[in-house]
């Protein structure tokens, strides 16, 4: 039974990883999880500077999920090569480093910091407010996104994964404009747009207003976008959103993902991810499917 699956030229023993911003850089969960059992670990995003964050409160539960606005709280890029790097080196696991920034230049200072470690991959991080459009993310634009993967792939000695936003009118549009630029693999989806109101303190609850939702309630919603990406562009799709089990995961397969992240579900049973693996190879099992490739997008148009 083969479980390995490739992604641009990086081969992963299992399709599992985590999603970023809810694994810490796996230092957080390393006492909990066997980090030698993922495909791989995706760290929480990177920048070239610490960033504060955004102020509290800024998490918040939902039904079927959570928002959080956390702003993409961090120590850096320095901290994270000195720290959290070497952690990582130690398991037999891949490492895929999440890039954010406010400007291209913020992403670029990052992917060359990080060109000569032993990084596996970057995901880039373009649901970031681009400070010079406005606010506007830099995934939230084809143009955009198209500058923005192109600049990286010239600075980029990994390959680097473009990480989808989900809050735009066309997921393939936007698929299609970072295979053009040069995208070694996309992955979706990130979080939607949301708000919580306290009805008794006539308030917001988020101290941002709003957040991004994730967890189980936006699964169906991500399985649709990396249908209809996978089936946009002809490079590896990571599909993520509202993943709690095996089953779930097996959904995005089947929908054209060549591998899945958990995310809010790290919060909620730390034992998740590993659940998945487990779970992924007991269906593959039950049904006799000898290579994990036979799922990936084995429903069909």
């Amino acid at each position: 039974m083969n479980t390995k699956v490739t992604i641009a030229g990086v081969e992963f023993k299992n399709p599992v990883m985590t999603a970023s911003g809810t694994f810490g850089s796996g230092m957080e969960y390393g006492d909990l999880v066997d980090l030698n059992r993922l495909g791989a670990v995706v760290t929480k995003g990177v920048a070239s500077v610490p960033w504060p964050g955004n102020p509290v409160p800024r998490v918040a539960e939902t039904y079927g999920g959570m928002l959080n606005a956390i702003g993409l709280q961090n120590p850096g890029v320095d901290v994270f090569v000195e720290r959290d790097l070497p952690f990582l080196q130690q398991f037999d696991t891949k490492v895929i480093v999440n890039v954010c920034g406010k400007s291209v230049e913020d992403y670029l200072a990052v992917v060359e910091r990080l060109g000569d470690t032993a990084v596996d991959m970057l995901e880039i991080n373009v649901s970031c407010p681009n400070v010079k459009e406005g606010a506007i993310a830099f995934g939230q634009k084809a143009d955009s996104l198209y500058d923005i993967t192109s600049q990286i792939k010239t600075k980029a000695k990994q390959p680097i994964i473009m990480k989808l936003s989900p809050n735009v009118t066309d997921i393939a549009e936007m698929a299609r404009a970072a295979e053009a630029a040069g995208a070694d693999a996309i992955s979706l989806i990130n979080t939607l747009t949301g708000m919580k109101i306290d009805i008794h303190k006539r308030s917001f609850v988020l101290a941002n207003k709003t957040g991004g939702l994730s967890g189980p309630a936006i699964k169906p919603v991500a399985v649709r976008m990396v249908y209809q990406a996978s089936h946009a562009v002809n490079i590896p799709v990571i599909g993520m959103g509202g993943i709690a089990c095996a089953e779930d995961a097996i959904e995005f397969l089947l929908a054209g993902a060549n591998a899945v992240a958990v995310g809010a579900m790290n919060f909620v049973n730390p034992y998740t991810t590993v659940e998945v693996v487990e779970g992924i190879e007991a269906y593959m099992q039950q049904y006799k499917v000898g290579d994990i490739k036979e799922l990936i997008g084995a429903v069909g148009e």
